[in-house]
């Protein structure tokens, strides 16, 4: 009975499982070659390898809408497929020795695939703390089989090479993080473009879905600075946005409209900006001559303490060097406390000798007693001071001063002002300065009315920074001229026809229009050759001649051109350095070398629009921890 079951046993035992066995085996040996790979680091291909077709086929499907960002995990090196690109990847695959094998390693295969890899890899790898920042990769839109043909060669070229590192070897090489958040604001862009366009407006739906894009993609945008601030479904937004730009590409045939349309953006944006620099200039302007709240501050406090002394503390010392001739005289005119305090106390600071240096304030009534305060409480060393009021100058009146007579009238003031009705907008902003209505101004005509037992005196304007002892000013032989001035020859806008109306035939016949100006801020004056020359009258007949300003428009400089013509003498530049109000590219090693620096322009170092890298020139004589100056706030 055994004998015969065995037989049909053993048969079914063949059936059942050695059978399966046998064709599951066959089947195996078929596939191999695609369904399993060796280890990694054993698996070599030929050099005439088959391209993988997973790669082609999902880019091709990929391809038909267009392509948003690519973000590549722990990768350091970006693929750009760039028809130039292509060819230098040829040309260094072409220049590899013959005869070495392609190795290709695991993590260079994950480049691939990673290619290919859906959104959905980027936003768990975003979720997860540990992974590190990723690099933006930007693939531009191209055809399926060009696509196909350069990730052929990126493969190859993949093969040949090491295998990628995790950190890049470059030290200057770093990680875009806002890559995402201008691709969507460049599509915004490019989405107020398409809706200028005739062809989007024609075509109501495309018109309403661009919208709404632009909608969405402004909601995901929001105030995001970089991609870390994006939503989740940024991206979804980012690609829906591109793919309804492809189709208003295609709307667009009329390119000659398009031109026109875009020509006419760009005008209009060039009036705005324009609109917008003359507002900028405006402002900066107004600013330049706001007192600021701490200048503001500084003077009332001054004042409030100077009368609260007795007589005698009100007195400075050494009042017997004020008009000894042999002694350096300076002459500053300003209402500016703080300033004036800054170029006396530069001035005494580089001094070889301070005892020998005798400083002449003059300022206005409602600055008077805090300019006296300053330097009662702020003594400049061994430096003698002295401070004048101008109403106390009885002889300067408008019967003596036609500038006087000229400022005080209505007539002046409206145009200054522009008060009186149709007048026309002036481009000049400089005609609103209030200083061209003070007097304060016009005192550097009168310095021997002012100093009558001096022979010589050095000018300083409050908005200059003395670095060098100055006493060498008073040994310079001036040649009968009057004025020791530095010129400024070397910039077009300081020459004669900048400043004066040569279409006059007043001026024209007695000026040259290319003849050099000069600087005022820091002069030296012989005052005996003034009085010789008479130059106070000079001044007085030509203010006459240009009642009806026709001859120039506004301000100090070019009256002192007039009236020293002929009569300047130059100095050596490396004195008096010019523009660092107005100038950021004033050169160091000019600043370094002049003795004085001066910032002649609306940008001044007490003001917050004042050039940064200036500022400290002039700070560095400024003493913050002065009780006054605490208690205004006023700090560097």
């Amino acid at each position: 009975m055994k004998l015969w079951l065995r037989k049909p046993v053993l048969a079914l035992l063949f059936l059942t499982v050695l059978a399966p066995i046998v064709l599951y085996t066959d089947k195996l040996t078929t596939f191999s070659s695609y369904e399993f790979i060796q280890e990694p680091s054993t698996l070599s291909l030929n050099r005439d390898f088959r391209t993988l077709n997973l790669l082609p086929e999902e880019l091709s499907e990929t391809l038909k809408e267009p392509l948003g960002d690519v973000y590549m995990e722990n990768l350091t090196r970006s693929v750009q497929h760039v028809d130039g690109e292509s060819s230098r990847k040829t040309r260094q695959l072409n220049e590899e020795p013959e005869g070495v094998d392609t190795i290709v390693s695991f993590q260079e295969e994950n480049i691939i695939k990673q290619v290919t890899q859906d959104q959905n890899r980027l936003e768990s790898a975003e979720n997860n703390e540990n992974v590190k920042k990723l690099e933006v990769v930007k693939l531009p839109e191209l055809s399926s089989s060009a696509t196909q043909a350069e990730t052929k060669q990126e493969v190859q070229k993949a093969g040949k090479r090491e295998p990628a590192k995790t950190k890049s070897d470059k030290p200057n090489e770093h990680v875009l993080v806002d890559t995402r958040v201008r691709y969507l604001k460049d599509q915004l862009i490019r989405a107020r473009v398409y809706l200028s366009l005739s062809a989007t407006r024609t075509n109501a739906q495309f018109s309403r879905e661009l919208r709404l894009r632009m909608k969405e993609v402004q909601r995901a945008l929001g105030d995001a600075t970089k991609d870390a601030d994006l939503p989740k479904n940024a991206y979804d937004k980012l690609k829906a946005m591109d793919q309804t730009l492809a189709k208003g590409k295609q709307l667009q045939d009329d390119c000659t409209g398009v031109v026109k349309k875009l020509r006419a953006i760009i005008h209009s944006t060039e009036e705005q900006l324009r609109v917008h620099q003359k507002q900028a200039l405006f402002l900066t302007h107004l600013t330049a001559k706001t007192v600021p709240k701490g200048l503001h501050c500084l003077p009332l406090r001054l004042t409030t303490e100077y009368y609260s002394l007795n007589y005698s503390s009100q007195q400075f010392p050494n009042q017997e060097n004020l008009d000894d001739p042999i002694l350096f005289h300076y002459a500053l005119f300003s209402d500016n406390v703080l300033a004036t305090a800054v170029v006396i106390n530069s001035t005494v600071t580089n001094a070889k000798d301070p005892s020998k240096h005798v400083f002449h304030i003059v300022t206005d009534k409602l600055n008077y007693a805090a300019m006296r305060m300053w330097f009662l409480a702020n003594a400049p060393g061994k430096a003698t001071i002295q401070v004048q009021n101008i109403d106390e100058f009885t002889w300067l009146n408008a019967s003596y001063s036609p500038v006087l007579k000229q400022l005080a009238s209505q007539n002046m003031i409206d145009y200054y002002f522009k008060t009186h009705k149709g007048a026309e907008p002036d481009s000049n902003l400089k005609f609103r300065n209030p200083k061209y209505l003070s007097m304060m101004n016009h005192l550097r005509f009168y310095l021997p009315e002012i100093f009558p037992k001096l022979s010589k005196v050095v000018f300083l304007d409050d908005d200059i920074v003395v670095q060098k002892d100055l006493s060498g000013l008073w040994s310079i032989d001036l040649k009968g001229k009057v004025n020791g001035a530095v010129e400024t020859c070397g910039e077009n806008f300081h020459r004669f026809d900048r400043y004066l109306n040569f279409s006059n035939p007043i001026i024209a016949k007695n000026f040259d229009p290319r003849a050099c100006g000069w600087a005022y801020g820091m002069n030296i004056f012989d005052l005996e050759e003034w009085k010789k020359q008479n130059i106070t009258e000079v001044y007085h007949s030509w203010q006459n001649l240009n009642h009806e300003r026709q001859l120039w428009k506004l301000g100090t400089l070019p009256p002192g051109l007039i009236t020293f013509w002929k009569r300047v003498y130059p100095l050596e530049k490396s004195w008096h350095v010019l523009g660092l109000g107005y100038n950021p590219s004033v050169s160091q090693k000019e600043i370094e070398r002049a003795a004085v620096i001066h910032y002649n322009g609306n940008l001044k170092p007490w003001l917050e629009i004042g050039i940064p890298k200036f500022r400290s020139y002039w700070n560095r004589y400024v003493d913050y921890d002065q009780a006054y100056l605490r208690d205004c706030n006023m700090s560097p």
